[in-house]
């Protein structure tokens, strides 16, 4: 059994892989454990609150971040991770627990499950970036 889920943010791609096992988390080959600081983990590790500590789910995530920047990065992989953790209730557990977590994630948070097409604006002529334009001078 092998699930393969991604998400995005900006230019950030995270693509999460749930396969059978103890439990472990690993980002880009680094445990969950060595990743600090703490308020960073909490942010990865917030699918798994809101599911409940009486779940036990016996799955191994590897999870590949790309792109962007820290903070992209890191909503990315939780929204991969919450979109694995659907998928996996929808196929192996059952469909109406798998719409009771979409629902609760999608009230704690829509980023968690919808991914962000935000870009960055082109740039037009007449200044130097896509707002900004030349001073005008009259003498």
């Amino acid at each position: 059994m092998i699930i393969q889920c991604f998400g995005k943010k900006k230019n950030a791609i995270a693509i999460t892989t749930a396969k059978k096992g103890t439990g472990k988390i690993r980002i880009n080959g680094i445990p969950i454990n060595l990743i600090h600081p703490i308020v960073i983990k909490n942010k990865i590790l917030e699918p798994f609150f809101i599911l409940g500590s009486n779940e036990r789910l016996n799955l191994n995530f590897d999870i590949f971040s790309k792109g962007g920047g820290k903070v992209s990065q890191i909503y990315a992989i939780r929204q991969s991770l919450s979109k694995c953790l659907v998928y996996y209730y929808y196929k192996y557990v059952s469909i109406s627990k798998s719409n009771l977590l979409k629902i609760k994630y999608l009230t704690y948070d829509k980023k968690l499950l919808i991914s962000d097409v935000s870009s960055i604006e082109p740039k037009k002529f007449g200044g130097l970036g896509a707002r900004a334009r030349f001073q005008k001078s009259y003498r």
